[in-house]
């Protein structure tokens, strides 16, 4: 972690684990548990366990960087929520309206995680979406700007297991394969999870390129606009797997 950035505080809360981690200089302190519900209550008590352990308080660190989605809608909710506060929190003459946050894509998360585990560099990301579906993105590493560019500007999207495409060369990395196993074309895989360490090497490269926004920003990514099914819909795709 480069010394322009001596303390930044990143949590992720997008799926089954709650991930919090610190910078410190070139020293990286991590917390883990249970995702889910679980995080809302025990998300601030691990940051502030951490910040313990380092002997500082909120308000000397840089930014906080959290995960924004796609994911868990509870998840991204608490995740976004919890930036908000613990940024406003640290109001000071130096930070007038709080500290500025940093908003990071959990596909981009979840390739970097990838790229810490083997050294791939050409990785399609993916995280369960439930309901059938996947969340998926092709990302690419860009080793001068330090991030994860999407391949061909596109977006990250559902899809359904079978639809997920892995071109020759490529990684695929995230959840989907655990969840779903052979429905996915068979491709070099990696099971792995967007966590708060990973945020903290993209964080860097994001900052540099003007990522940090106010805590008012503290918004999530949502790639699904509708969690819930009515009878009907639930009914229907039910006889459609029949």
């Amino acid at each position: 972690m480069p010394d322009a950035f001596p303390y930044l505080l990143a949590f992720d809360t997008s799926t089954e684990l709650l991930s919090v981690a610190l910078s410190c200089n070139r020293t990286v302190l991590e917390r883990s548990g249970p995702g889910g519900a679980q995080s809302s209550t025990t998300l601030i008590p691990m940051a502030q366990a951490l910040l313990a352990e380092a002997g500082i308080g909120f308000g000397q660190l840089r930014a906080i960087a959290f995960g924004r989605g796609p994911g868990s809608f509870t998840g991204l909710r608490t995740a976004c929520a919890a930036a908000q506060g613990m940024a406003y929190g640290a109001r000071s003459a130096q930070h007038p309206h709080g500290l500025p946050v940093l908003p990071i894509d959990t596909l981009a998360a979840v390739a970097e995680a990838a790229r810490a585990e083997s050294g791939a560099t050409r990785v399609v990301a993916t995280l369960d979406a439930r309901m059938d579906e996947v969340y998926v993105q092709p990302l690419v590493w860009d080793d001068g700007l330090q991030q994860w560019l999407a391949e061909d500007g596109g977006h990250a999207r559902l899809a359904r297991p079978e639809d997920i495409l892995v071109p020759q060369g490529w990684t695929l990395a995230g959840n989907a394969r655990a969840a779903y196993g052979d429905r996915i074309v068979p491709a070099v895989s990696l099971h792995v999870l967007p966590h708060a360490a990973a945020l903290l090497r993209l964080a860097p490269g994001l900052m540099a390129a003007g990522g940090l926004v106010p805590a008012a920003e503290a918004l999530p990514l949502y790639v699904r606009d509708k969690v819930a099914q009515t009878t009907e819909e639930r009914l229907a795709a039910r006889n459609a797997a029949a």
